[in-house]
């Protein structure tokens, strides 16, 4: 098969003249030449190159055709280089054969030949390559049918997978992404591996797991990739804490729904809805605090009293364990997950100002966000209720907007700061600053007082009263 009316970027033809030059066999390999075949509408940014000799050396002869206008990068341990121009990164190595040892996927490396290199590479699916020599430009090198497991929707290893995934294990956890996101099957002999050598898993740095159970999140539908996750037992090397919410606790007629699934559904709910990332792990983490705080009543059933508060206390551990980002990100995703069940009980009472106005409060600009969540965790199968649900949170959609727009509570900031409150009663910092200021916080979001500063300061000379300060005036 001739591919080269898909070589329409013209750095194809720039990369073959350098190589008929220099004289190095040389191949476009990996994600391209699968997408390609895929006809995957995703704008490919990075092009793999593979050249029989060296690959810096042909980088620098490319970057030198290319112009002033390129980056290049050389990664000389490990015969590397990446040139990044008009917007694309192209990355250029020699064929290699590797070997492993037990304790590292970090392979021993030598030189070798197409074939060599095509031989190592993680499924059939990536193993194909793209000729641009001139005797054969365009045409498709597949030594492991590769083009029959995409038309299958297989993911297949090319050599034994007890030896690939146990020489890579981050293989088990790509293997699975990919499964994710192109919605492909793993072939039964390299799932079985999988589960063999799971726990293999343990030589991998956690970045390196974490960074594909991200891209498994925002694939189109995270359940899939979860699911294989948990059913592998890739999931309980490295995230406990969401293997525990799996399974039903039955007494008597009562029995609480699994919530490992139930999450799963709520992810992928989220996720027809959002890219944003944080936003997922907020879904991810909504009830992960359930098994903690599960509790039994008699005459009532099983409970969860608390969970979104201890959830929200364990997402910096858990976002410290798997080496995600302990900053904004992570303060973001612990509001969400403290905050769920808010919106849900506004919209199962009468909605009161008051509770609307302390929501906005307590949320701010991630209000919007933590609807989105609210709503995505409607799972239930009852129609009628689902239907109820979403008519109460249009409900107390048309409040907040209404709220806002009235009382400004969004991102709220006192009227009166506490130097303000220190010099109209003539006090030092203390107690009574934070008593007034948190009086009067209390009082706008009840709504009785405007969220203005003459009758903030009227309010607090009263509160003043009843605490004995008197004012400067």
């Amino acid at each position: 098969m001739n591919l080269n009316k898909h070589l329409t970027n013209p750095i194809f033809k720039i990369i073959a003249e350098v190589a008929e030059t220099s004289k190095l066999e040389t191949y476009v390999v990996g994600g391209f030449v699968r997408d390609i075949l895929l006809n995957r509408k995703k704008n490919k940014t990075d092009i793999d190159f593979v050249c029989v000799g060296s690959g810096i050396d042909l980088a620098k002869q490319v970057s030198k055709k290319l112009g002033r206008k390129t980056d290049v990068k050389y990664f000389k341990n490990f015969g590397t280089a990446m040139i990044h121009y008009n917007k694309e990164d192209y990355e250029f190595v020699g064929s290699r054969k590797e070997s492993y040892r037990s304790n590292s996927r970090k392979p021993i490396v030598e030189n070798g030949t197409i074939q060599d290199d095509q031989n190592r590479r993680d499924f059939t699916i990536n193993a194909m390559a793209i000729s641009l020599n001139s005797s054969n430009y365009g045409e498709l090198i597949d030594p492991f049918a590769g083009i029959s497991d995409l038309e299958t929707k297989t993911i297949k290893t090319p050599l034994n997978p007890d030896v690939t995934y146990s020489d890579d294990p981050l293989r088990m956890m790509r293997a699975i992404r990919f499964s994710s996101e192109l919605n492909f099957e793993i072939e039964n002999e390299s799932y079985s591996s999988i589960c063999k050598n799971a726990d293999r898993l343990s030589i991998i740095s956690q970045e390196r797991i974490t960074e594909e159970l991200n891209k498994i999140l925002l694939s189109e539908k995270p359940s899939i990739g979860l699911k294989l996750l948990f059913n592998t037992k890739l999931l309980h090397q490295f995230f406990p804490e969401m293997v525990a919410l799996q399974g039903v606790e039955e007494r008597g007629k009562f029995a609480h729904k699994d919530n490992f699934y139930h999450t799963l559904e709520v992810i992928d709910n989220i996720r027809k809805n959002t890219d944003n990332i944080w936003l997922i792990w907020s879904a991810l983490l909504h009830d992960i605090a359930k098994p903690q705080c599960k509790r039994f009543e008699e005459g009532h059933g099983w409970t969860f009293h608390g969970h979104e508060f201890l959830g929200g206390k364990m997402v910096p551990r858990i976002f410290k364990t798997l080496k995600l980002p302990l900053n904004e990100k992570m303060k973001y995703v612990k509001k969400l997950v403290t905050l769920h069940l808010r919106p849900i009980v506004l919209s199962q009472d009468i909605v009161t100002d008051s509770a609307i106005r302390r929501l906005l409060f307590d949320a701010g600009d991630d209000i919007d966000n933590l609807m989105t969540l609210c709503e995505a965790d409607i799972t239930s199968k009852n129609p009628k209720k689902v239907s109820r649900y979403i008519k109460n949170f249009k409900l107390v959609r048309k409040k907040l907007k209404e709220i806002e727009e009235k009382d400004h509570i969004r991102n709220w900031k006192p009227p009166i700061s506490g130097e303000e409150i220190m010099k109209i009663f003539n006090i030092e910092a203390g107690k009574e600053v934070g008593i007034l200021k948190n009086s009067l916080k209390d009082a706008i979001l009840d709504g009785k007082v405007k969220n203005e500063k003459e009758a903030s300061i009227e309010f607090m000379k009263l509160k003043a009263k009843e605490i004995n300060l008197k004012s400067n005036d």
